[in-house]
């Protein structure tokens, strides 16, 4: 298998199959996508441009993008597929089973399911070896994380060329080395996910300071490393040994009093308002604003070298 990406085939054209379409067109490689909904065309050139634009992309990349309405018909010939289709185990049996007819058995059928593991659809394949799961972080075109997950029947080259094709993108990925409902961090984001719904069902903070408390506080120091080596760096010259052995047993304590709430109508309500009020119908502008700091926040980590803090030899 080659890690050369040109063209590659985006089968599914919402919010994740645009943003992969808007990096891919950055990096200069032509790009066929495919969509059967109605008015899906228009949508995704209007989306790619304004994913362009916050790229600085000056140059005319539209005219390296070709739209289908036929999955198959985009992936023929192509170097690599990206799948964005929906999170429904047989939609995606069949979407892989029509993508293994149509392209050489050595180009990569990457999904990007965001919780289903490869070992769920490429038993529908002819060949299995060459199909696992590229999960990004949404959005694509901005945010560095690609999960790679192998399935069952994952050949290791097929995970070597995503991992470096991922690199070629621009992307920064991991190997989840098992597949496991929601993969890694979508996991983690659960774990805290549930512990601020039951914090906000209790009472004791609100949407809005919950969210604050978390972004002027930890969420600073885990957007520049990750919150094991954070941890280390809080713990002096024995780092984190000296963290696990004075803190390890309260933490335990704190691990026994999480919460383990119920997604309940009141529940739903009670965050939903929340959040509403938080953003008091400001979610377009916050999210532009939201977007620019992310650019920030990358070319600054890149300046300070704390981009490629983590990363495994590859």
């Amino acid at each position: 298998m080659s890690a050369d990406l040109s063209p590659v085939a985006v089968i599914g054209a919402g919010s994740i199959g645009g943003s992969w379409v808007a990096l891919a067109l950055s990096r200069g490689l032509e790009v066929h996508a495919a969509d059967p909904a109605p008015g899906a065309q228009d949508a995704l050139r209007a989306a790619v441009a304004d994913h362009l634009t916050e790229l600085d992309c000056t140059s005319q990349p539209l005219e390296r993008l070709h739209f289908h309405a036929d999955p198959a018909a985009a992936a023929t010939g192509a170097a690599f597929v990206i799948e964005c289709g929906p999170e429904r185990v047989k939609v995606k049996r069949e979407l892989f089973a029509a993508l293994d007819e149509v392209t050489d058995p050595g180009v990569v059928l990457a999904s990007s399911s965001s919780g289903i593991g490869p070992s769920a659809f490429q038993d529908a394949c002819r060949h299995p070896d060459r199909v696992l799961v590229a999960h990004p972080f949404n959005p694509p075109h901005l945010v560095p994380l690609v999960e790679v997950v192998g399935g069952r029947l994952t050949s290791a080259q097929t995970v070597d060329t995503t991992m470096a094709a991922m690199r070629a993108l621009g992307r920064s990925p991991v190997h989840v080395r098992a597949e496991l409902p929601g993969h890694v961090v979508n996991r983690l984001q659960a774990a805290l996910w549930r512990e601020a719904y039951d914090l906000v069902r209790r009472g004791a903070i609100s949407v809005a300071d919950l969210d604050r408390a978390v972004a002027s506080g930890p969420g600073l120091r885990w957007a520049l490393l990750g919150p094991i080596a954070t941890q280390h760096l809080s713990g002096g010259p024995d780092g984190l040994a000296h963290v696990l052995e004075h803190l390890g047993p309260p933490m335990v304590d704190w691990w026994a009093d999480l919460g383990d709430p119920e997604l309940t109508p009141e529940l739903t309500m009670q965050l939903v308002s929340g959040v509403t009020e938080e953003l008091g119908g400001r979610e377009p502008e916050v999210r532009a604003r939201r977007d620019r700091g992310l650019r920030e926040l990358l070319t600054t980590k890149e300046r300070l070298g704390l981009d490629t803090v983590g990363e495994e030899t590859p």
